[in-house]
């Protein structure tokens, strides 16, 4: 096969990657959002750990079936995973009802700063200029779509940063494990989903309940909103797929420069299906420039430069040194 092939069929994959996951994940996002604000359930941290507790059953079935081929993770980096992934989503959770949306949302947008930050410390990473400025455009048209009130307090401060800082280290250990282990995406889902499934089970209804002040088991259960915890259990399979596959291909910093395509569509598909007065004239230029932001990185980070892992001096310090081998196994 031609180098001018592989590359149009590594092309080929990573788009049809991207678009699976950006399907999956604003299906759920309106599915979830249909669950809460119209059937009530409000339960977001233990309907996570049944997203994860399916998944856990579909790897399960695929490595009694051999689709699935038997993998190593130490204990150690699983732990270490969990504890971050948790972080992440009870993290946002709080973050969400401690600050104002606008608050929120700048929060989410830091996550990119902070990625890039990991990704130049831990992979001695490299920027181009172009690359640089393109991450500032999608910040800044995003951040016009949905930054609108303000405010902030020492806790909500606190839990916005626990939440940001878990996400970006979650999202980063998710490509580092598969590089460093040797691990593709099922593999990787095997060994986390039962542990965060276990876990998010366990803390879910109390934090929810805390959250809240509802109860998961006093819930009135219906017949149409079992159905719709079972469509967004379903559908988030594919979501964590997805979004193990996309980190895998790419990196923490493109999925997330890119996943803000995401948060365009959501904002599109709410206003369609919602009927929300959110689409006025200030969102809709933020969308633009979102838009035009992401297709300038998708340009400049593939060019020669725009975004490359730079050779480890001799004398680097032991705390990078089992990253440094992983990038050294990966260039063999």
């Amino acid at each position: 096969m031609s180098s001018s092939s592989k590359t149009d069929k590594k092309a080929a994959v990573d788009a049809a990657a991207w678009m699976f996951n950006v399907v999956t994940s604003v299906v759920i996002i309106l599915v979830n959002k249909a669950l809460m604000a119209t059937y009530g359930f409000s339960f977001a941290t233990t309907l996570t750990g049944m997203h994860f507790a399916t998944t856990t059953l579909l790897t399960l079935t695929l490595r009694w079936m051999k689709y699935i081929q038997p993998s190593h993770l130490p204990v150690s980096e699983l732990l270490k995973f969990v504890l971050f992934a948790n972080f992440s989503i009870v993290g946002m959770n709080v973050s969400l009802m401690w600050n104002s949306v606008g608050f929120y949302q700048i929060a989410k947008l830091t996550m990119i700063p902070v990625s890039c930050f990991l990704e130049v410390v831990l992979d001695n990473m490299r920027y181009s200029r172009d690359t640089k400025l393109s991450i500032g455009v999608v910040l800044l048209g995003v951040g016009v779509c949905t930054v609108t009130d303000v405010s902030v307090n020492t806790k909500g401060f606190l839990a916005a940063v626990v939440a940001v800082w878990s996400t970006a280290l979650q999202q980063y250990y998710v490509h580092y494990l598969q590089r460093r282990y040797s691990l593709n995406s099922f593999n990787l889902l095997g060994h986390t989903a039962p542990a965060q499934a276990g876990s998010l089970l366990l803390v879910g209804p109390f934090l929810d309940y805390w959250l809240t002040t509802k109860r998961v088991d006093a819930y009135p259960y219906s017949l149409t909103s079992v159905l719709f915890i079972v469509l967004s259990c379903t559908i988030a399979i594919g979501t964590n797929l997805s979004q193990f596959i996309c980190i895998g291909r790419f990196t923490a910093v493109s999925f997330q420069v890119l996943g803000h395509m995401k948060t365009i569509l959501v904002l599109i598909l709410g206003f369609v299906f919602f009927g929300k007065d959110d689409l006025n004239f200030h969102v809709i230029v933020g969308m633009v420039i979102a838009v035009a932001g992401m297709i300038w990185y998708g340009n400049a980070s593939s060019k020669p430069g725009g975004k490359e892992r730079r050779s480890s001096p001799a004398n680097s310090s032991t705390k990078f040194q089992k990253l440094e081998t992983a990038d050294a196994d990966e260039k063999v």
